[in-house]
């Protein structure tokens, strides 16, 4: 099953969830089995485990630089204080010695890199690097080229650094001429999900049949509809409250999204983890049937999204061709 595109520009289809444990990157791991010539993007960068199923052999390793932290340069402090007295966020600390000196440390945890304390420090005593963040790689996969990160402990700018996934996965995309991106984003609604589903083509929502799952459902629902992207919902292990899945696929329809499908509770979709393979490769019957199926609606939801498109790109190829007809005759 293939979901090629007519246009230059790849598609994407971004996989969220509303909240953490709902399947997310077992349903991603699957589609990048089932998709032809994929770049697969691991935008979950607070907690990537798309590693786990696809193995990757990293090519390249890049650190990735976000914000700033002061730190005082000590031989030329004069212990004035006033960083210590500028500081919002409690970040400078102060330490006296039985002698009476006082001395002062940036705890780089705390601080937030706003730069007050540089800016008035009197004796220019305190430096401003960037912050080492974590790190983003590329890497190789039995299913395609592969761009993911981990950001660091206690680490801030993490919508940066999904957005720094995304571009270099769109890159190799455009240079490789691959047809589709799958990004498995990361839970909730926040910074990193916003970064991840902007400019998508269209996004899945993996939800599950619970009071949090249908909640958590709505929140994402209503962030894909105020940034106007195209969403499909499918409910994981369904069959545990067939009542509840139902409820919230009617949910997800009068919200405007569609339903892509179910997908049944299957152990076996942990033996696959424990043998690092998708659960489509490790059997085919149960719910990797039900992923493939699923699969099957989103490329025809691609392709009728595709033959909606060209009339519009039509009008506007036709536009722009009687504009230039209009101003090569008044020349």
């Amino acid at each position: 099953m293939t979901m090629e595109s007519t246009n230059s520009k790849p598609r994407e289809l971004v996989v969220i969830s509303g909240k953490g444990g709902t399947g997310k990157t077992s349903v991603v791991a699957s589609f990048a089995c089932l998709a032809n010539r994929p770049v697969i993007a691991d935008c979950d960068v607070d907690a990537a485990d798309l590693h786990l199923v696809l193995s990757p052999r990293m090519t390249e390793s890049h650190d990735f630089l976000a914000g700033h932290e002061a730190v005082i340069r000590q031989d030329e402090c004069n212990a004035c204080g006033v960083c210590h007295t500028l500081c919002r966020y409690g970040a400078v600390e102060m330490s006296e010695s039985d002698s009476g000196v006082r001395k002062f440390r940036i705890d780089p945890v705390a601080c937030e890199g706003c730069g007050v304390c540089v800016r008035f420090c009197p004796e220019h005593a305190i430096d401003f690097p960037e912050s080492l963040c974590g790190e983003w790689m590329v890497s190789q996969t039995r299913c395609g080229p592969m761009v993911h990160a981990r950001l660091g402990v206690a680490a801030e700018n993490s919508g940066k650094l999904v957005s720094t996934v995304r571009q270099e996965a769109k890159r190799i995309a455009r240079e490789g001429n691959h047809p589709l991106i799958i990004v498995d984003g990361p839970p909730g609604i926040g910074c990193p999900v916003i970064a991840s589903v902007t400019g998508a083509t269209l996004v899945l929502i993996v939800t599950e049949p619970t009071v949090s799952g249908e909640h958590d459902l709505e929140r994402v629902l209503a962030l894909t509809r105020h940034f106007n992207i195209p969403t499909t919902v499918c409910v994981n292990k369904w069959d545990i409250d067939p009542e509840m899945a139902k409820k919230i696929e009617d949910a997800a329809q009068q919200q405007g999204a569609t339903v892509a499908g179910r997908i049944r509770y299957d152990r076996a979709v942990t033996l696959a983890q424990i043998h690092e393979q998708a659960v489509v490769e490790f059997q085919s019957d149960g719910c990797a049937q039900d992923i493939r199926e699923i699969w099957q609606h989103l490329t025809e939801q691609f392709q009728n999204m595709e033959r909606e498109s060209r009339p519009i790109n039509e009008q506007m190829h036709n536009g722009m061709g009687t504009l230039i007809h209009r101003t090569e005759a008044k020349s």
